[in-house]
């Protein structure tokens, strides 16, 4: 992959892309005629699921033929209307979800740009006395994939440009919450991809997504691997599957916060973390863990930085609003209304009112709290007081179930940074800085919307939806 390769692929997609405008960017649904062989889609958009397997099968052969130069192309095009457009998708996912923060809607389709491609793939050789031995990454095949609502194109755009890297096509099973953005995304893909590479379908779409659907993938012998990014229960089936699975599971992290810590810093990173589309991420901050020594220092230094303090009294309610009892199992069950709801809403539910521009609420809360045991995406933090490091530290781990996703710590003791994070155990792990630095956002690294916590990949890339193969030839074949 040379300088001049690179350069050339960006005129390409620039000169698809200003082709494209005009017909295609609106801020409706666009009703594209379908290429040729599209069979009954719209540009790779599908009622049938069967239909969609079977395109995606189809466009895996021809991918498997095109040169590397394709792929490479396909991923450009892609960041590149993400990058471009990203202001009128996020809002199009704004109106639709209707949870989160629309200047975040649009930063997390702006930072596809930062999701490795085809470059992350580098080949393995071996050569001695017997013989030359290279190791490939080899695709699977097709893929398929099941979004979530709180990032439904960032997730899709994401996995589509790591899987396609490899190799792959992939068969998308959305939210149905979110799935009118993701179908006008793929729509949008598919034919800038094939206005530059003749080459159709790499991406499919479930435009009425269901159960039944999302089974149907999951049990399809044309489907030969599962990435799958949401809850307990489809974590649960994808791994239950007799396929290949990268299943971006729950997470409810944790932070502590020591008498050594920058107050302000920590404060200010929290409410960034937390607040972030209306705490929607799963890295996001959901309980904070303070050293009694500077407890009131820290919750001081939260309302300092722009946070709203609530009363205990105020806490209660919010909690008993957010988490109402269940007739069924006579425990707290989260209120998904409230779900990336804004912070003036939720202090609206409990008879208070702040400025929209309020990013986040918090207030004192112990252990029992139903907000610290649970993962609920929504902009409260309760802030809890621990005797010292260590109680805070196991209260960290209690809270956070084993899921090992994402903890948070701030400290400037370098031995307690190394003995949370091997206690933690997290895929995840972030110091004196916001959460979402973990995944490249305010934070060096690469980007990523699956992070595979049950199945152990981590933050997803272009090699995670890879197999090796290893081509040996045997016999002398050395120039030195």
């Amino acid at each position: 992959m040379t300088t001049l390769s690179e350069a050339h692929i960006r005129a390409v997609v620039e000169n698809v892309l200003k082709e494209l405008k005009g017909n295609s960017i609106t801020s409706a649904p666009v009703a594209f005629k379908p290429a040729p062989a599209v069979k009954s889609g719209d540009w790779g958009v599908f009622s049938c699921v069967d239909q969609a397997i079977d395109a995606a099968g189809e466009a895996y052969k021809k991918l498997s033929d095109a040169p590397l130069y394709a792929r490479m192309q396909a991923v450009s095009i892609i960041k590149s209307i993400c990058d471009s457009q990203a202001e009128e998708l996020g809002r199009l996912e704004y109106q639709e979800t209707k949870i989160g923060r629309l200047e975040h809607k649009i930063e997390k389709l702006k930072v596809m740009q930062r999701v490795p491609g085809v470059e992350w793939l580098k080949p393995d050789a071996y050569s001695g006395d017997t013989g030359l031995t290279i190791i490939e990454q080899a695709p699977f095949g097709v893929i398929g994939v099941i979004t979530p609502v709180t990032h439904s194109l960032p997730t899709l755009a994401s996995n589509a440009i790591t899987m396609l890297a490899g190799g792959n096509t992939l068969v998308v099973n959305p939210h149905p919450g979110g799935a009118k953005v993701a179908c006008e995304g793929v729509r949008r893909f598919n034919q800038a991809i094939y206005k530059a590479t003749k080459l159709e379908n790499l991406i499919t779409i479930v435009d009425k997504p269901t159960l039944e659907s999302a089974g149907a993938i999951f049990k399809s012998k044309g489907v030969k691997m599962l990435c799958v990014t949401g809850g307990p229960a489809v974590a649960r089936a994808a791994m239950e599957s007799r396929k290949k699975a990268v299943v971006a599971g729950p997470g409810n992290p944790p932070v502590v916060v020591d008498e050594t810590a920058d107050l302000d810093n920590a404060a200010r990173s929290i409410i960034a973390g937390a607040s972030y589309d209306n705490n929607l991420l799963c890295i996001g901050e959901k309980q904070v863990f303070v050293v009694s020594k500077v407890y009131s220092d820290f919750l001081a230094a939260m309302s300092r930085q722009g946070a709203y303090r609530l009363t205990p009294a105020q806490v209660d309610s919010l909690t008993k609003a957010a988490f109402p009892i269940s007739k069924e199992t006579n425990e707290p069950q989260l209120n998904r209304d409230l779900v990336g709801k804004d912070a003036s809403f939720l202090a609206d539910l409990i008879g208070l009112k702040v400025t929209s521009q309020t990013p986040l609420l918090f207030g004192e809360a112990d252990e029992k709290n139903a907000f610290v045991d649970h993962e609920q995406m929504i902009p409260f933090l309760p802030i809890v007081k621990a005797n010292d490091f260590a109680h805070a530290l196991d209260m960290s781990l209690e809270s956070e179930h084993g899921y090992r996703h994402t903890s948070v710590i701030h400290s400037r003791d370098v031995n307690r940074m190394t003995e949370m994070g091997r206690a933690m155990e997290t895929t995840l792990f972030v110091k004196n800085g916001p959460s979402m630095a973990g995944i490249g956002i305010g934070g060096e690294g690469y980007v990523s919307f699956s992070i595979a916590t049950p199945t152990g990949e981590g933050v997803t890339t272009p090699s995670t939806f890879t197999r090796q193969r290893r081509c040996t030839l045997s016999g002398a074949l050395r120039v030195i």
